[in-house]
């Protein structure tokens, strides 16, 4: 579009063929472009700021024996880094020494994952050697310290090289008007071209004859071209230069609205919601597709001990929380022989590290939430985790100390789904196995003749309330059999092969005839109205994938929780697994053949893939998987990876869907980056994310009818003002919309901006034009009037038209509106007057003498009605008699009357256009004409297919009223 009316001001500097001023154009391209700059320098500055902010964070680094302080972007490969407890890791390091005397740290990598558990990370074997005579002189300064060497920095770390380049993002109100002005430029090129043609045949039969006019005999080469140019300067104007500007503005505002809403606000943090990309706004209301993280986005990740079942007694069942359960207290305080040993379970089967501060409290920290949460209920029953020295543990229970000595940790995997801790008690000598795990890792290995049934029952009865359930066991170990399974231990863990193999074969000889000792239940907190919120948008017609790092079940519980997917047997879940080609194929026919034969049905059908399928998937079944996806409104992909996740959302818009992602850690950045609209998470984990993301809206002589200045003004102020505040117009109050959320699918069906509305307001605007020709010709044309006189009056009439057509689409006035839309009307007589006044303007007095003139106001009175007439007529036609939704709810709102329901509405359904694969059947294609009448909030306007949309009718997925293009993947 900048192109087209750079070209248009280009051509009038040529004298020969311009019939204006050239200011008329030039002034307003460059008023727009630096409103354009201005705003794109805006944004770009702000993101400046937020990088600064992270490049300029002061690190510590150790050169010759003495620590500096430097700024993080000034860290360079082999620079010796010294971080204390809680500071940010500002680059790729690797661990050199640590003030724990075995050598190990402890990281959390929230701002990568979103994950709040502490990962552990030890010296490297090939750094054992290394001499740290000079890190020793530095340790005895700190109290909780780690040296590390860097080994990348800037863009070359793993976060950098992951993050991805972010293209330019396109809002589909964008494409449409570009694709919208093009056909308006081929539609003028034809009235060029037609014009021209009858120019240069007029002139060489009849100009040439007309000695006024002075044609010459002969011309230059390029004469045929000078009437054809004339006319398309002529003509430019029916692309107006403002609306660039004016969607900038009116985008800019939109995100300054999202800036300053009080209610998108986290009240524990205080951050308010922020708009880093202004020029998106508008996808807001069309998107379709939810692409969502799990952890630190759904979930809060704060795991809390709420239920426990101990030797076939149920606690926290009465009032919600096992931790206030004044049966299990008493149990406690009685001592209570499997409530203590399940308590000691819980304390002592864990990697948690206790940390006791000067004040004498005690906090932990954890590589898991779910061994905190653990950790943190016994010590609120009084079996308290105080401290540990090495291999030793200490415990109070009721302030009696109890000490165990640590011989092996058998780590926890996710084939083993168990992990299992060799302890020996320090005033016994007694050694035990203690292990917790998943039900099917724990119970299957239950002692010969225990009853395990009614642990399965608690499991399922805490699974079925969305709670996490672990099982807790153990087994007292004799000596000699200790003895003989820790060699093989040893062997196991310095295999060089199939080590991970052998480790599992070991672990399973001593992990068996468990005394089951109880179940666990833990839940992870959901964020604060996420079950409500998706249940609000499901019914808006938004459809939602989960895309998450956790296991499988992890992800479907947490699925199940948030709405995602209904249970059984209104919801279904289907599994595609495999570690083949050919395992995944047959998944995944066996999965579409389900969706087909359930589409037709009201249920609530989703499919369930993990990372290694989805690698294989997207690689030779990338075009079964895309119509599995279309097919879909729900997806849990649990164990991707964040390339998985951006390949993910640019499959989802390949197939010309509107994705919205939302993350709160590192690797939710390239899939923010890939989505039409990227929402980062900020405050206590989602930093990357969130600075990555969107949001943290004439005649053959070549004479003009108007003079310059009226053209500037028109093109700049008189079409600007009133859309610039039309952005606080409301179809319907947010009480409305919340109600009856499925009205937004008039967005989502693109019934707001699309080829047939826009030939409404085109033929709109051809029928107003006629209307301003017609009555000005006949009012003045033949007065003997002058030129700027008739122009005046037609300029007057289209400034009027404006004025009524603006009110009448408007749904919400403000006292801003109504001084925009006739506060502009006023400015513009305003405005002439004052040009008219000006002897050198070429207007002057134009306007006093139109002014005192009855047939001046007389032909506004007549434009105004023969133009607005027909439009009131057949508005009212439609409100009365075909009433849209909208308009139904509209009335209610008006009327102060109950506003009646909508009903239950499925998402419009897809069908494909072609064979996707091997695996996919032909459906019938269906495309009927568009068709849209004269005003854009008909009833019956369609989206790309002709059938009318009905609120009222439950309509099919696969029904062949609504199809959509994929593009070949």
């Amino acid at each position: 579009m900048n192109q087209y009316f750079l070209l248009i001001a280009c051509l009038q500097l040529w004298s020969l063929i311009t019939p204006v001023n050239p200011a008329s154009t030039w002034g307003p391209l460059i008023f727009i472009f630096a409103v354009s700059a201005t705003k794109e320098a805006w944004d770009d500055y702000n993101r400046y700021l937020s990088d600064k902010k992270a490049n300029e964070k002061e690190v510590w680094i150790v050169r010759q024996g003495t620590k500096n302080l430097i700024q993080a972007q000034d860290i360079r490969v082999g620079n010796l880094v010294w971080l204390r407890e809680n500071d940010e890791v500002p680059c790729d390091l690797v661990l050199l020494g640590a003030a724990d005397p075995q050598g190990i740290c402890y990281v959390e990598t929230a701002a990568l994952d979103g994950e709040t558990d502490l990962k552990t990370r030890l010296i490297p074997p090939a750094c054992v050697g290394i001499d740290f005579e000079l890190l020793h002189k530095i340790k005895a300064r700190a109290h909780a310290h780690a040296h590390i060497s860097t080994i990348a920095s800037c863009n070359e770390t793993k976060l950098g090289m992951s993050r991805g380049i972010p293209e330019p993002k396109l809002t589909a109100v964008d494409a449409m008007i570009d694709k919208l002005t093009g056909a308006i430029f081929v539609f003028q090129i034809v009235v060029v071209i037609v014009l021209g043609i009858a120019g240069n045949v007029w002139k060489d039969t009849e100009a040439r004859k007309l000695w006024y006019v002075r044609y010459p005999k002969e011309g230059p080469w390029y004469e045929l071209l000078v009437i054809p140019l004339r006319f398309e300067l002529l003509c430019s104007i029916m692309i107006p230069i403002s609306i660039k500007v004016s969607l900038d503005l009116v985008k800019s505002l939109y995100a300054k609205f999202i800036d300053w809403d009080d209610q998108m606000v986290d009240l524990e943090t205080g951050i308010r919601s922020h708009a880093a990309n202004t020029a998106i706004s508008e996808d807001l209301g069309q998107v379709e597709y939810i692409l969502t993280d799990k952890t630190g986005t759904l979930t809060e990740n704060k795991m809390i001990f709420k239920r426990c079942f101990v030797s076939g007694t149920f606690y926290g069942n009465d009032n919600g929380d096992a931790l206030t359960d004044a049966e299990l207290l008493r149990a406690v305080s009685s001592g209570s022989t499997d409530v203590i040993r399940f308590l000691k379970v819980m304390a002592i089967c864990n990697t948690v590290i206790p940390v006791q501060s000067k004040n004498g409290s005690i906090s932990y920290k954890a590589q898991s939430q779910d061994e905190e949460a653990l950790v943190r209920a016994a010590a609120r029953l009084h079996m308290v985790f105080v401290n540990k020295n090495g291999n030793f543990v200490d415990i109070k229970f009721n302030a009696s100390p109890i000490q165990y000595e640590v011989l092996d940790i058998l780590e926890f995997t996710s084939d083993r789904k168990r992990m299992s801790i060799v302890v020996k008690d320090s005033q016994s000598g007694k050694i035990i196995l203690l292990s917790k795990g998943a039900d099917e890792a724990i119970l299957p290995h239950a002692y010969t003749g225990q009853q395990v049934r009614t642990y399965a029952e608690a499991v399922e009865q805490y699974a079925q309330l969305g709670l996490r359930t672990l099982c807790l066991a153990w087994r007292e170990l004799e000596d000699e059999e200790y003895q003989e399974w820790a060699v093989m231990f040893k062997e196991a863990n310095s295999s060089l092969v199939d080590r991970e193999w052998r480790v599992a074969e070991v672990c399973q000889r001593l992990e068996h005839d468990f005394e089951i000792l109880g179940v666990a239940a833990i839940e992870d907190r959901l964020q604060d109205g996420v079950p409500e919120t998706i249940e609000t948008l499901r019914k808006a017609g938004l459809n939602f994938w989960m895309l998450t790092g956790d296991k499988q079940n992890t992800a479907i519980q947490i699925a199940l929780s948030c709405n995602f997917v209904s249970p059984e047997p209104k919801g279904q879940l289907l599994m595609i697994n495999g570690k083949t080609e050919d395992e995944v194929c047959r998944n995944l026919e066996r999965v579409l053949l389900t969706m087909r034969i359930t589409s037709s049905e009201p249920k609530d059908v989703a499919f369930v893939i993990d990372g290694w399928a989805l690698e294989i998937a997207l690689k030779h079944y990338r075009k079964a998987f895309t119509e599995l996806a279309i097919l879909s409104r729900t997806a849990i992909c649990c164990r991707v990876t964040p390339s998985q996740k951006a390949q993910l959302v640019e499959l989802l818009k390949s197939c010309d869907y509107r994705t919205l992602a939302i993350g709160d850690g590192g690797n939710d950045v390239r899939m923010i980056q890939q989505a039409d609209i990227g929402v980062g998470i900020s405050g206590r984990e989602g930093l990357q994310a969130a600075r990555a993301a969107d949001y943290s809206i004439g005649r053959v002589s070549g004479t003009s009818l108007f003079n310059s200045v009226s053209l500037m003004a028109y093109n700049v102020f008189y079409t600007s003002v009133p859309v610039l505040v039309s952005v606080l117009d409301k179809d319907l109050s947010e009480t409305t919309v919340m109600q009856h959320p499925q009205i937004l699918f008039y967005c989502q069906a693109g019934r707001l901006l699309n080829p047939s509305t826009f030939a409404g307001w085109f033929g709109r605007s051809l029928f107003h034009a006629i209307v301003v020709f017609l009555i000005t010709i006949h009012s003045y044309a033949f007065e003997k009037s002058e030129m700027e006189e008739v122009s005046m009056v037609a300029l007057s009439g289209c400034i009027w038209l404006q004025a009524f057509v603006v009110a009448l689409e408007t749904n919400s006035f403000t006292i801003l509106q109504h001084i925009a839309i006739w506060g502009n009307l006023v400015g513009f007589y305003v405005i002439n007057w004052i040009v008219s006044a000006l002897p050198s303007s070429g207007m002057y007095t134009i306007m006093f003498r139109l002014c005192r003139q009855p047939s001046y106001w007389i032909t506004m009175i007549l434009i105004v009605a023969g133009g607005m007439g027909p439009v009131l007529a057949l508005k009212y036609f439609r409100y009365t008699y075909r009433s849209s939704k909208i308009n139904i709810l509209q009335q209610a709102e008006r009327l102060g009357g109950p506003i009646l329901s909508l009903g239950n509405i499925e998402p419009q359904s897809r069908s494909l256009e072609k064979d996707l694969s091997p695996l996919s059947i032909s459906l019938p294609k269906n495309r009927n004409p568009v068709y849209e009448p004269l005003l854009s909030d008909s009833p019956n306007s369609t989206r790309r297919s002709g059938v009318p949309f009905d609120f009222f009718q439950s309509q099919s997925r696969l029904s062949s009223s609504y199809s959509r293009n994929c593009k070949d993947n």
